[in-house]
């Protein structure tokens, strides 16, 4: 089939995500099994206006986050309205393209990982966030529902909300979502390290809460004297410096220690060494950082939000806990006073990342759009 790909970023966007990682991955099998895929994304300093990767056609238009839904819908309408078998429309940030009012001779289905309303409060200056928050976001997703597209997403929590917004539910589909990193082969041969040490991954943005673990661990620190922390990731913007800050005036700073933007290998390792995870975002589609961390042995402690209380099984691979530092303390504590039931999470959750695979993913996506 001809199918084309809406979407924000691409795997290129040095923005790009989780989210992307998904698109990537199932835009290349697609191309693969000899489909012909589109992709019409945002411009970025360095991309092409047009491009090829891996068999799928790229078209990049519009560099701003907020005019790229407008150029895109516009592009669309005069270049390549009814020119394909297939649209999917991918959601990211709230703002939906509305290609589903336009150009109707073709199926289409909206992809959401998340609905990302609660991000305007964190990621944008007021009074912009409580206009996104209150008005433009529930307003752009019940505009979007009305249209009838079916919905894909990929957690029971993302679909639970976006079924609130008018979305259906005898019409959406849920999706699994996989990794790029091999599990282990086994974790018994894994040597995590010597005095208990929680990990902390990924860029430090307003809405990952970083400064929340760091908190954290400095309650626990008080019930666990030889704990340590590791923080990995980009400090730059405005948040980051908050971070480094903080570290830098904490009580236990010398038990810190900040490693900055780590390679893939490099996260490997510390997922592998780490006894634990930290994961406290304010609302993701699928905590793709905590399978990550469980294929390579280490269970994650988070936060109660949408997303994160999908990717762990509380109690089973990981722990669930209160959304805020003492909460995320206790888990803290919780997840070291019982060696067994450590062991345990790390197992499970080890077993659980190697059923969470792309091809599965491939598998889920194509019987909801029917390419089965």
């Amino acid at each position: 089939m001809n199918i084309l790909w809406i979407t924000w970023k691409d795997m290129g966007h040095p923005e790009a995500g989780g989210a992307e990682v998904v698109c990537y991955e199932l835009c290349k099998r697609l191309a693969r099994d000899g489909h012909q895929v589109t992709m019409l994304t945002t411009d970025y300093p360095g991309a092409k206006p047009q491009s090829n990767i891996d068999g799928v056609a790229v078209i990049r238009i519009g560099s701003s986050r907020y005019t790229h839904p407008f150029q895109a819908l516009w592009y669309y309408i005069r270049h390549l309205r009814n020119k394909f078998d297939v649209v999917i429309e991918e959601v990211n940030g709230g703002a939906p393209y509305f290609t589903s009012w336009f150009g109707r001779k073709s199926p289409r289905y909206m992809l959401y990982h998340q609905l990302a309303r609660i991000n305007w409060l964190y990621e944008i200056p007021s009074p912009f966030s409580y206009l996104g928050y209150y008005v433009l976001v529930p307003l752009a997703t019940r505009l979007a529902s009305l249209a009838g597209a079916p919905l894909i997403t990929v957690s029971e929590s993302s679909k639970q909300e976006l079924n609130r917004y008018g979305f259906n539910a005898a019409t959406t589909n849920i999706i699994s979502e996989g990794i790029q990193i091999d599990p282990l082969s086994q974790i018994a041969t894994v040597t995590k390290y010597a005095q208990p040490t929680v990990l902390s991954h990924g860029s430090m943005r307003a809405m990952k809460r970083t400064i929340d673990q760091i908190k954290a661990f400095e309650l626990a620190k008080k019930h666990i004297p030889n704990l340590q922390m590791k923080i990995s990731g980009s400090s730059s913007g405005a948040y980051g410096k908050k971070v480094l800050d903080y570290i830098a005036h904490s009580p236990y700073k010398s038990d810190i220690e900040y490693l900055g933007r780590t390679t893939d290998e490099q996260k490997m390792e510390l997922m592998q060494k780490c006894h634990a995870i930290l994961v406290t975002s304010i609302e993701e589609g699928w905590g793709l950082i905590v399978t990550e961390a469980n294929s390579q042995g280490t269970p994650a402690i988070v936060y109660d939000v949408a997303g994160l209380r999908d990717s762990v099984r509380h109690g089973e691979t990981g722990l669930i806990t209160a959304e805020n530092p003492a909460g995320l303390a206790d888990g803290i504590v919780s997840i070291f006073a019982d060696q067994q039931a450590y062991l345990s999470m790390r197992q499970k959750g080890w077993e659980w990342s190697k059923q969470l695979t792309f091809d599965q993913s491939y598998k889920d996506f194509k019987q909801a759009v029917d390419l089965a």
